[in-house]
């Protein structure tokens, strides 16, 4: 496996190379949700490259950038048996200069859900997937389902900005208890990863109650909120996967998703009907 920790030369190495490149780009403390997406990547691709790289501008004032978990080494050994050909690993200035130009979020997108409360969030997750598509190149970039808004975003900035790259959704990864993987599950205490289990325990409800015909998503998410009591919800939402208000769910173009605080930790999930 090749390190490489300058844009310049990871861009020399793929502009010489005729083969597909998949890609995966990460912030690190590598799970098996990652895990899945090397393997998909590998599967498709003649080349995989990974990235690292904890992208400060996504984060707002008073965030967990500072203690946002980083296990360098342990990352770097994940990809070596991973098989993965080329880790980028570059330091933020490698990245950002002091006056940046800037990708701005979809006014109506990036400003829901997650973007209600985060406003700028979006502006630096794109921003960053733009630069890294760019100095990359690739054929395929992978992206987990997970973060389903940062998803469709990445894809909507892709086809608008005319972008020579195939986006390609990969299926959330969850332990066996169904929590969905996470960097952030490691700040969970015990006792907290049982109340976590609200979040995907609310989800299956959900499916439950689709498959039983109930399809009125205000009853739905009505169901969810009251198994989720007492997590501190941001947002129960049942949306198109055009990411558009549903009155009743749509087999085949829904999302129903949600995110709550466990203690201090905010934590992600979704399920696609």
């Amino acid at each position: 496996m090749k390190i490489i920790t300058e844009a310049l030369e990871l861009q020399e190495f793929t502009k010489n190379s005729n083969k597909t490149i998949g890609f995966v780009p990460t912030m690190g403390a590598l799970h098996e949700g990652h895990i899945s997406l090397i393997k998909r990547a590998k599967k498709e691709n003649e080349i995989v490259i990974v990235s690292i790289f904890v992208n400060p501008t996504q984060f707002l004032k008073g965030e967990d950038l500072d203690k946002y978990p980083r296990k360098d080494e342990a990352d770097k050994k994940i990809c070596e048996l991973a098989q993965v050909d080329v880790l980028f690993f570059p330091h933020a200035k490698e990245i950002y200069t002091d006056d940046e130009a800037s990708v701005l979020a979809p006014k109506v997108r990036g400003y829901i859900l997650e973007g209600a409360t985060r406003p700028s969030h979006f502006n630096g997750v794109l921003t960053v997937v733009m630069k890294l598509l760019n100095i990359v190149t690739p054929t395929n970039a992978y992206f987990g389902k997970k973060d389903a808004q940062q998803l469709n975003l990445i894809s909507l900035m892709a086809k608008q900005f005319f972008m020579r790259v195939n986006i390609v959704a990969v299926d959330t990864v969850r332990e066996s208890d169904g929590l969905a993987l996470s960097s952030r599950n490691v700040y969970l205490t015990h006792e907290q990863r049982k109340e976590a289990l609200k979040i995907s325990a609310s989800l299956y409800l959900a499916g439950k109650m689709v498959s039983k015909n109930i399809l009125d998503t205000k009853e739905i998410i009505k169901g969810m909120r009251e198994m989720l009591e007492p997590l501190e919800i941001s947002y129960v939402e049942i949306l198109s996967r055009d990411f558009e208000k549903l009155w009743h769910v749509e087999l085949g173009n829904t999302i129903i998703l949600v995110e709550a605080k466990v203690g201090s930790t905010r934590l992600l999930d979704n399920i696609w009907l």
